[in-house]
C-alpha cells in the first residue's frame, strides 16, 4: 500500500481546521462581551462558592478506551473512502465491529453502551446509535467478511491465479489489515508480523495443493 493512499485516506490531523465550531464561537463571543463591559468575564462573584462540577455520565471503561486515538480529528468521509478503496467494509462497520469485540462480556455484547457512547469511543463517529443499529452494523460486517472469504478462496482454488500472483494478493491484503490494526492502536512486533504472514502463507499453500489434487481427481474420473 503506497504512501499516497495512506495520506489520502487516513491522515487524521489534516482533517482538523483552525475554525472553531458553533459552540466554541458562542463561548468566544460570550467571553468577549463580558470582558468588554468590565464585568470580569469568568471571575467568580465574591463570597459565592463555585458550583460543584457535574459528574460525568460517561462510563469509566468508555473514558479509558484508547483505540482509534491516532485518528483524533479524522473525518468520517475520508476514513470511509480509504476503506472502500481497499475493502468491502465501511467506516461504520469497521468501528462497530472492533467495539463489539472489545465490549464483549460473558452474556453478550454491550450494544446499548456502544451505541450511546459511540462519539466518545471513536473520533470519526459523530452520532449515537440505537442498539438495533449497532447490531445491524455488526451483522453487516460479519456477512461481508464471509462473502469476501468465499470469493478469495474460490479465486485461490480455481487456478485463476498463479502461485506468485496469489502471493502478491496475500501480501497486499496483509499490509492493509496490518495498517488498520495499527490505526486501532494495536502494537505489532516484527516477530508477530512475520509469524502471522508465515501462518497465512502456509494455509494458502495447503489450500492450493488441495485444490490441485481435487481438480486432478475430477479429471481422472471424467476420463474413466
Amino acid at each position: 500500500m503506497d504512501d499516497d493512499g495512506l495520506d489520502a485516506g487516513l491522515e487524521a490531523r489534516d482533517a482538523r481546521t483552525d475554525e472553531p465550531d458553533g459552540d466554541e464561537r458562542d463561548s468566544i463571543d460570550a467571553g468577549g462581551t463580558a470582558d468588554a463591559d468590565g464585568s470580569g468575564g469568568d471571575d467568580p462573584m465574591p463570597n459565592v462558592p463555585d458550583p460543584e462540577p457535574e459528574e460525568s455520565d460517561v462510563p469509566d471503561d468508555v473514558r479509558k478506551y484508547a483505540r482509534f486515538k491516532k485518528m483524533d480529528g479524522a473525518q468520517y468521509e475520508r476514513v470511509n473512502e480509504f476503506l472502500r478503496d481497499r475493502t468491502y467494509i465501511t467506516a461504520r462497520e469497521w468501528a462497530i465491529a472492533r467495539l463489539c469485540s472489545d465490549f464483549r462480556t460473558e452474556t453478550g455484547v454491550e450494544m446499548t453502551k456502544i451505541g450511546e457512547n459511540l462519539p466518545e469511543l471513536v473520533p470519526f463517529m459523530t452520532d449515537t446509535y440505537t442498539p438495533q443499529a449497532v447490531n445491524q452494523a455488526r451483522a453487516s460486517f460479519e456477512e461481508k467478511v464471509r462473502m469476501a472469504g468465499a470469493t478469495f478462496l474460490y479465486g485461490a482454488m480455481c487456478d485463476f491465479f498463479t502461485a506468485e500472483e496469489l502471493d502478491d494478493v496475500m501480501y497486499e491484503s496483509t499490509e492493509v489489515a496490518k495498517f488498520l490494526l495499527e490505526v486501532e492502536g494495536v502494537d505489532l512486533a516484527v516477530e508477530e508480523e512475520l509469524e502471522a504472514e508465515e501462518r497465512i502463507s502456509t494455509v494458502m499453500r495447503e489450500v492450493r495443493e488441495a485444490s490441485e489434487e481435487l481438480r486432478e481427481r475430477e479429471t481422472d474420473a471424467d476420463a474413466e
